[in-house]
C-alpha cells in the first residue's frame, strides 16, 4: 500500500509504532534517473503478495526536504537519494541506496 509521506506528523507516527510490523520509506528525487529506476523496481516488487500488507511510504524529497532531513536525524542514517529504509518498532533496521535498492533484499526482513 503506497502512502505519500507529506507531513512530519506521519514520520512521528511511524517512529511511535511498536507493533512489530515492517514499514518502508522510499526517498525519491524526482530529478534523478537512478532514483526513478530504483522506484520503478521497488513498485514492481511491491506487487508481489509478500508485500501486500506492508505500509510503503513515498517521499518526494525535492518537495519535502525537511522530512528527508528529519529521517536522517531521527534514524541516524546518512542522507542518500534514492534511499529505502525499513522501520520496525521505531528503529531503522535496514537502509540501502542507489542501484542496491531491490525488493529481493527486503524479502528476508519480512520473515523476522
Amino acid at each position: 500500500m503506497l502512502i505519500n509521506l507529506t507531513d512530519l506528523s506521519q514520520l512521528e507516527e511511524i517512529i511511535q509504532l511498536k507493533d512489530d510490523k515492517l514499514y518502508l520509506i522510499f526517498k525519491h528525487s524526482t530529478r534523478c534517473s537512478i532514483s526513478t529506476l530504483a522506484f520503478d523496481r521497488i513498485k514492481r516488487g511491491l506487487k508481489q503478495k509478500e508485500f501486500a500488507s506492508i505500509p510503503f511510504f513515498y517521499l518526494d524529497l525535492i518537495q519535502y526536504r525537511n522530512i528527508s532531513d528529519a529521517i536522517s536525524e531521527k534514524f541516524q542514517v546518512e542522507h542518500q537519494s534514492p534511499q529505502i529504509l525499513a522501520i520496525r518498532n521505531g528503529i531503522c533496521i535496514y537502509n540501502e541506496s542507489h542501484i542496491s535498492i531491490s525488493p529481493k533484499n527486503i524479502l528476508p526482513l519480512l520473515e523476522n
